[in-house]
């Protein structure tokens, strides 16, 4: 007898069987994981203003974007972390450069203050830097280059002596005294507020 053309074999409906039972798995599994995320109803609350089964009756897509909402905001968390170690690590590098100028300010000011002089360096002076060449030395003079006749040493700069014992190139002068004004200020204003606030 001559089988149908449209008739299925036993073993494709045991195929087709299979494949939707799998199917049927993993949806339970991402039900069950999407399930787990959610606040089960207590029943045990008494008076309560809406009803439990109306709130909690749920269509069978709210799983799905339910998992995607967790998925979302997973992500945020991360993108969120990644900008703040971002912004931290600026801030590394923006700390290492201000301790290397402080590193090079420190070793500059010892130089200054261990260059031979023969006068007592007083703070709020400005004194002149010069090399001698036969001996790679330097040393302090309270002359500048211009107030040479004729300088037969290197200049090598001319630095400020700051009442904090440290030096400032004279090109900065004017920049370290608005600095200072701004520092004043800063403190006199904290100063007042402080005493009216008391």
């Amino acid at each position: 007898m001559a089988m149908c053309p449209d008739s299925k074999s036993e073993a494709d409906i045991t195929v087709g069987t299979t494949t939707n039972s799998a199917c049927s798995t993993g949806s339970r599994n991402s039900s069950k994981v999407a399930e787990s995320m959610l606040v089960a109803p207590s029943e045990s609350v008494s008076g309560q203003l809406v009803s439990v089964k109306t709130v909690h009756r749920r269509a069978p897509t709210d799983l799905v974007e339910l998992a995607q909402e967790v998925n979302k905001a997973n992500t945020f968390v991360r993108a969120t972390a990644h900008s703040k170690l971002q912004q931290i690590a600026d801030q590394i590098r923006f700390l290492q450069d201000q301790a290397r100028q402080v590193l090079e300010t420190a070793a500059q000011d010892g130089d200054l203050h261990n260059a031979k002089c023969n006068f007592q360096k007083k703070p709020g002076q400005t004194y002149h830097v010069y090399r001698k060449k036969e001996c790679d030395s330097t040393f302090l003079s309270m002359l500048s280059p211009i107030e040479w006749t004729s300088c037969p040493h290197e200049f090598v700069g001319s630095y400020k002596l700051e009442f904090d014992m440290s030096w400032t190139p004279v090109e900065n002068v004017d920049q370290r005294a608005r600095d200072m004004a701004l520092i004043d200020k800063l403190l006199f204003e904290k100063t007042n507020l402080a005493a009216l606030t008391s």
